[in-house]
């Protein structure tokens, strides 16, 4: 019998390796735009803009944000704390938003983070400890596959999808641009572009 995952009432799930592709892409592309040098974006301002963003209110909320990494991946070079092994996994931090949990999983010898990421969303989508769901999915990679999934989720108060492009597949999900959390995150200002 297989064990049952512990889920937050709001699941943050974020393939990492996409986020940091993301993360450096805009840093490199900003940094000549704004005429200055970027810092390493604040990991938990980013993710407290994610949240925000998806429509979490201020408050005791209990947020478990789940990074997805291939092996040889383990840091993500754009922000800070930014090593998944050693300083995301089984920490947290709380907020005016309340509490992140933070947990890194690579995929096994038999799977691929594609795999293990749309498995995890599955999971989160069947519990019923679950009312929230927020993904960052690689729409380079398998983000269209994610329409397969994304539908067969019921019950749930949000499913919110993040990307730099809106997912050509429908459902009962809400889209939001990942470019503007990355941002703020990197300490880019409005008025600054």
């Amino acid at each position: 019998m297989e064990k049952k995952i512990p889920f937050a009432p709001v699941v943050m799930l974020i393939d990492a390796s996409y986020l940091d592709r993301v993360g450096s892409d805009m840093s490199a592309h900003f940094a000549p735009i704004v005429n200055r040098e970027l810092p390493k974006a604040d990991l938990a301002n980013l993710l407290e803009c994610l949240a925000l963003d998806a429509g979490i209110q201020l408050g005791e909320n209990e947020v478990q944000v789940i990074f997805i990494y291939d092996a040889g991946e383990e840091k993500m070079n754009f922000c800070t704390p930014s090593n998944l092994g050693k300083e995301l996994h089984d920490v947290a931090f709380k907020s005016q938003l309340g509490e992140f949990s933070l947990y890194a999983f690579q995929p096994s010898d038999m799977a691929t983070r594609e795999d293990l990421f749309i498995e995890s969303f599955q999971l989160a989508g069947e519990s019923k400890d679950v009312h929230r769901i927020i993904i960052v999915p690689d729409e380079d990679g398998y983000g269209e596959r994610m329409g397969n999934y994304i539908n067969k989720v019921k019950g749930k108060e949000s499913i919110t999808v993040f990307g730099m492009n809106p997912p050509a597949y429908e459902g009962d999900y809400s889209f939001e641009m990942l470019g503007f959390p990355i941002l703020q995150s990197l300490g880019i200002r409005a008025e600054e572009l």
